[in-house]
């Protein structure tokens, strides 16, 4: 990167479920460095000082758990509004360096200065419990491409996780915003594939990381360490890779390598994750919900 300041006028966007101690002094701190949009998917309603955030936030509370894509999409429309070029996205539980705060701005002013077509750029992730830094990912007829994040130059990718992403908010306003039917899981991976779709370019910045934790606690099976959740998110994970398995801009590449992965997913939750009956059937009403076109957040009774 060159010694250059960008000239793009950037803030971060937290979004925030039940956060703890330690998740609001995350965001004071970003906010010390950045402007700062919270936006509170928490099911109470409370007001910004209750919650211990700096005044200098800007604090959106939904008094309700709407999902990613909705907490996103309403923080970014708000930079939108405000005026601004660029949105870091970060989770409650990510930790971002100054390095990465300059950087991602920098890289993305940079290539839109030799009028590329940016969509968004992104670190490389840490997950100190899988023990490396994960590589990119490009899609493939039945597997992942997996590319080392190495050198300096930005690498074109087919997705990023949203955490760490810096959008280009001019390309947002063509692309159009998350999709709220998904309400969480592949909420990112559906945006970058339409964003793709429509000519814009998603980019890995290789020198840059962030430490993210992808999943819940990783659980050990046949020697191999696997991001786990719990038996609702994976509901939302079969659905939604059916939903996007029968959309016609979504290329096959990523289909076959999900419908690949199928068997074998549902095997491991079955088997090794307790409690498993409640897994499997999470998973196989997913897969029946995807099919028939059922959306939005799962009406638990």
């Amino acid at each position: 990167m060159s010694g250059d300041l960008h000239t793009l006028r950037v803030s971060a966007v937290v979004i925030f479920y039940n956060p703890d101690a330690a998740c609001v002094a995350r965001a004071n701190r970003l906010a010390a460095m950045m402007h700062c949009v919270v936006v509170d998917n928490s099911p109470s309603l409370r007001t910004a000082s209750e919650v211990g955030l700096s005044a200098a936030i800007s604090y959106l509370p939904n008094g309700a758990n709407l999902g990613i894509a909705t907490a996103i999409n309403q923080g970014v429309v708000s930079l939108i509004d405000a005026g601004f070029d660029a949105a870091i996205l970060f989770d409650q539980d990510s930790d971002p360096s100054k390095e990465l705060l300059d950087g991602l701005p920098q890289l993305l002013d940079e290539a839109l200065r030799r009028h590329e077509p940016v969509a968004l750029i992104g670190p490389a992730y840490e997950d100190s419990r899988l023990g490396d830094v994960t590589p990119f990912v490009r899609f493939g007829y039945l597997k992942l491409h997996r590319i080392p994040p190495v050198g300096v130059t930005p690498i074109d990718v087919d997705f990023l996780i949203s955490s760490g992403s810096c959008i280009n908010l001019a390309a947002w306003e063509k692309i159009g915003p998350m999709d709220d039917a998904l309400f969480i899981d592949f909420v990112d991976l559906e945006w970058c594939i339409r964003a793709r779709s429509k000519g814009f370019a998603v980019l890995g910045a290789p020198e840059l990381r962030l430490a993210h934790e992808l999943g819940g606690e990783p659980v050990r099976i046949l020697g191999r360490l696997y991001p786990s959740h719990g038996p609702l998110r994976h509901y939302y994970q079969f659905r939604n890779a059916v939903a996007l398995i029968k959309r016609g801009y979504v290329p096959f590449t990523w289909k076959s390598t999900e419908l690949i992965k199928f068997p074998f997913r549902l095997a491991i939750y079955g088997i090794f994750l307790r409690p498993r009956l409640v897994h499997l059937r999470m998973a196989l009403t997913g897969i029946w919900h995807g099919l028939i076109g059922r959306m939005g957040p799962l009406e638990q009774h």
